[in-house]
């Protein structure tokens, strides 16, 4: 899921995308209105955070320039006004919800997927990948291999989600750089091998059947 994040205090702009890349989000901040409305209608992203009170212009204005501009992206509205008659301007105004500060990372991860499948009406079997007896949950990005749950990092999860989306497919490590790393490193180094190895111990060790395979210098495969 790719998310913009417009927010000008840069410390929670910062602590948000942080906490939202650990769960495997992709995430890019825009530091004011105008930049928000530059951002969102140059660009595809999936749902937008924003506050109510930004520079250059505020967030009513900026839902009110989107939507003119027909884009039916999901708004999620932050903001510290708790009124009802804010709440009902927020919605009036085309937010599709809103969260009170202060709040958890839970929270917020649990108001974005919950906007994620309303807004794209995905179904719940569709967002668990399988094979064999490995199973990912998109949503709770719960690992679990015949019943045992796997501890996994954020990158560790996304790499397996890729594998797993493309399983008996050859993927090589230049599509894993993209699609995983987003092209951040050559990917000629041994990152990818590096991660590769830590997901096989968790994936693959202490389980009779191997689901991860390499391809000598051509890629990996995930199959059963």
């Amino acid at each position: 899921m790719k998310i913009l994040i417009v927010e000008d205090e840069s410390k929670l702009a910062l602590n948000f995308k942080k906490g939202l890349e650990q769960q495997s989000y992709e995430v890019e901040v825009a530091i004011d209105g105008l930049m928000g409305k530059s951002m969102a209608l140059g660009n595809t992203y999936d749902i937008i955070i924003m506050d109510v009170k930004l520079p250059k212009m505020n967030g009513f204005e900026l839902i009110k320039a989107l939507r003119c501009a027909k884009l039916k992206i999901p708004i999620l509205m932050i903001t510290c006004l708790a009124s009802i008659e804010d709440k009902l301007k927020d919605y009036e105004s085309g937010v599709d919800a809103y969260l009170i500060k202060p709040f958890t990372m839970g929270e917020l991860v649990e108001r974005l997927q919950a906007l994620y499948k309303k807004r794209y009406d995905i179904p719940e079997e569709e967002r668990i990948l399988k094979l064999a007896d490995l199973q990912v949950n998109l949503n709770s990005k719960m690992v679990q291999r015949a019943g045992t749950e796997l501890d996994l990092t954020a990158k560790e999860f996304a790499l397996l989600a890729y594998l797993l989306t493309n399983q008996g497919n050859l993927v090589s490590r230049a599509e894993i750089a993209e699609n995983v790393w987003k092209n951040s490193f050559d990917p000629s180094s041994k990152v990818i091998d590096v991660y590769i190895n830590f997901l096989r111990k968790k994936v693959d060790t202490n389980f009779p059947v191997r689901l991860i395979h390499p391809l000598a210098e051509k890629g990996y495969l995930m199959k059963q």
